[in-house]
């Protein structure tokens, strides 16, 4: 017996039903579903400190259980001292199984860590994906608290293959994304 993700089984068990019957579609190929969650790290202090970078991929790859890799600069500036292809950031995408763990340690963990965590905003971004900012990297349970050095944010992007926002939002909302002002039926 292989093993799936208890999120994975709900989207299928639960969530494909719900969005069927609010969004009236006739076949289940027509239910929105999530692609991919892609979580960035933009490191602005990378230029003058290149270890940055490295303990940021470590953190990342912690937290997702998958490798993170580097981000560089396309173009030089020169008010930030910035050179073309210097690492600026870390970023990591995750997919299928490892997609949906990361989401259901986002949602039943690392979410209600936050202090004074009063949902999140349900904002769009117009083509049926979804970024939510993070301003610690600590609210992870597998983040060490006495070994970090910086705190961190990251932007996490949910990409649905919903056509519209309301898709979209339904689809993260039965997932157990936490929104504000969610009004109940």
């Amino acid at each position: 017996m292989s093993y799936t993700p208890a999120l994975k089984n709900q989207y299928k068990e639960q969530v494909v039903p719900v969005l069927m019957k609010e969004f009236g579609y006739d076949s289940i190929m027509q239910v929105p579903k999530l692609e991919k969650i892609v979580i960035n790290q933009g490191i602005g202090g990378a230029v003058a400190d290149k270890k940055l970078i490295d303990v940021a991929i470590n953190e990342l790859t912690t937290i997702t259980g998958q490798k993170a890799v580097s981000t560089v600069s396309k173009k030089d500036i020169s008010n930030f001292k910035l050179r073309r292809k210097m690492p600026i950031g870390v970023r990591v995408t995750l997919r299928k199984d490892k997609m949906y763990e990361f989401l259901e340690r986002l949602v039943r963990v690392a979410l209600p860590r936050i202090r004074d965590f009063k949902g999140i905003n349900s904002k769009l971004d117009g083509r049926g994906n979804y970024t939510l900012g993070i301003e610690e990297q600590i609210i992870f349970p597998e983040i060490n608290i006495d070994g970090i050095s910086k705190i961190m944010g990251m932007n996490i992007t949910f990409v649905t293959s919903g056509k519209t926002d309301e898709e979209a939002f339904a689809l993260l909302r039965e997932f157990g994304l936490p929104f504000k002002n969610l009004k109940k039926n």
